[in-house]
């Protein structure tokens, strides 16, 4: 089932099912405890929210062997760990806003598979690592090169957790609904061109190991979004390097799940006269 996170005309926001993005259904019950159901209530949809608000955002660099390849790092021995500020969060069909204040020029593109975890769960063994998992969407962890590489400290997150740098969605897709997501194609366009195409079976570490890892003597609560990582292709590992622009539309594609689509801006920030 693919489950939505809309705004209906009455301004609510609502949570809905649909089989061709078009006709949304309401639904009804308990998420957490699995039992939902679908009701007869057709929603006018006012627009598509991200599928879920999460309380934190896990992000697993590194975790695709072509893409290590690619920036020339290491296999690594662990998952490589770094997060996002819930605020970073975007909705389908949002823009990925480019930074002006903290102004960078070298915003990427990274298509991703994300874990919705639907239970609260501490020190879980591989094997049962698959039943804390709720469902399964799309992220695009949008990455500011330039502050992750050389003006973020020696870490990640500044460059990784400016607003809008982490559209979700459109849907999450139940985990019943998804035989196997460690074999997954997986693609990225910007502007209909074809950037990334893979599959999430080069993943490095699997889903039920990443579960595993950050499980690890920490509490994962309910609506937790844990993004796995990116495969090659990626517009800083291509000569030129491909940065985003003001303009264009990113779509990350993968399969049984759907698209995420973004347009591209730029931060609009007060004029001298505005701030005076």
């Amino acid at each position: 089932m693919k489950i939505y996170r809309l705004r209906d005309r009455a301004h609510q926001t609502r949570m809905a099912t649909s089989e061709d993005g078009k006709n949304f259904f309401a639904l009804a019950g308990d998420f957490m405890c699995g039992e939902i159901k679908i009701t007869n209530e057709r929603i006018e949809v006012l627009e598509l929210l991200a599928p879920l608000d999460p309380k934190t955002i896990f992000c697993i660099g590194l975790n695709y062997r072509k893409h290590a390849e690619e920036t020339g790092a290491k296999i690594p021995e662990h998952p490589v760990v770094f997060l996002k500020s819930p605020t970073a969060v975007q909705d389908p069909e949002r823009p990925i806003v480019l930074p002006r204040h903290l102004r960078s020029d070298q915003v990427d593109f990274e298509a991703e598979l994300a874990i919705v975890i639907g239970y609260e769960c501490k020190n879980v063994s591989r094997a049962n690592a698959l039943d804390y998992v709720l469902g399964y969407t799309i992220a695009n962890d949008v990455s500011a090169r330039d502050w992750q590489k050389t003006w973020g400290g020696s870490q990640w997150c500044r460059g990784k957790t400016f607003d809008t740098f982490c559209p979700v969605g459109p849907a999450f897709v139940t985990a019943s609904s998804v035989k196997d997501p460690d074999n997954l194609a997986i693609t990225s366009r910007v502007n209909g061109v074809t950037m990334q195409q893979s599959n999430t079976r080069d993943m490095i570490f699997s889903v039920a190991e990443i579960v595993e890892f950050l499980s690890g003597s920490t509490t994962l609560l309910p609506n937790t979004l844990i993004l796995t990582g990116t495969p090659e292709g990626v517009g800083m590992g291509r000569q030129p390097p491909v940065y985003l622009q003001p303009g264009d539309v990113v779509e990350i594609e993968i399969e049984g799940i759907g698209i995420l689509r973004n347009p591209v801006v730029e931060e609009q920030l007060p004029s001298t006269e505005e701030i005076l």
